[in-house]
């Protein structure tokens, strides 16, 4: 997230910003996994949001933009980096039962060996979800969250199984609004301060409010979950970068 510095932008010849700004686009035309959003509201002007197969690549994204000019005139507000995951309950509870079926115990090498195969076969079925493009719509909400871990309420100690069974009617409220939102769920436990980023596309920002308001009322949201500050930004095509700016 970015605040543009106004001053010293508007102070630059507009030969200069236009030249500024056909760097910037011709990289962002170069980098289709980096999209831009002018945000609403006071939080920040512009967001970047990378996706990238490795850490390796958001270093180097992260490493380009700081190296065009119009770099000089952005002044990070916040960042968040997490990884993109998909939840899995029921397919790990399956594959730890045929494995303790087969007689392995947890842990083992040769539990680990198989549990990494099958793993192994499933993020390569689910590379389109695991590796996502960013879809065509006109707005994004980004905001992090985590799972309630206090002395009332602990998502951590409750049973797996129960748990599996709360994410699954979780899941299916997300479900009746696949056809107007597209949700990319990323892990950030070890990364940031928040244990996971939802990201949130749509071309009608009120399915944002709508969705996640019914969800405030399932199990999962209304008894476990805590959330951090909302972004919401519209999506900003490289060709209209030079108007949003110049």
């Amino acid at each position: 997230m970015m605040r543009l510095r106004q001053p010293a932008w508007r102070a630059l010849a507009p030969t200069e910003r236009t030249a500024i700004l056909t760097e910037a686009a011709e990289w962002l035309a170069a980098n289709p996994q980096t999209a831009v959003f002018s945000m609403l509201g006071h939080k920040a002007d512009l967001m970047f949001i990378h996706y990238r197969p490795g850490f390796d690549g958001l270093n180097q994204a992260e490493l380009a933009l700081a190296r065009l000019r119009l770099s000089d005139y952005l002044e990070p507000t916040t960042s968040y980096l997490s990884v993109v995951e998909l939840g899995l309950y029921e397919s790990t509870a399956k594959i730890y039962k045929e494995l303790t079926e087969k007689g392995l115990s947890p842990h083992t090498p040769e539990w680990n060996a198989a549990m990494e195969e099958t793993l192994d076969r499933q993020r390569k079925a689910m590379a389109v979800r695991l590796y996502p493009e960013f879809p065509p719509t006109k707005y994004v909400c980004f905001y992090p969250m985590d799972r309630r871990r206090g002395e009332a309420k602990n998502w951590y100690q409750v049973p797996f199984a129960e748990r599996a069974h709360m994410m699954h009617d979780h899941g299916m409220i997300g479900r009746r609004y696949a056809g107007g939102v597209k949700q990319i769920i990323s892990g950030s436990i070890g990364f940031d301060d928040w244990e996971w980023g939802v990201d949130l596309y749509a071309d009608d920002p009120l399915v944002f409010k709508k969705l996640i308001y019914e969800m405030r009322f399932d199990p999962v949201s209304a008894m476990y979950a805590l959330f951090g500050t909302f972004y919401v930004g519209l999506r900003v095509q490289t060709d209209d970068l030079a108007s949003l700016l110049g």
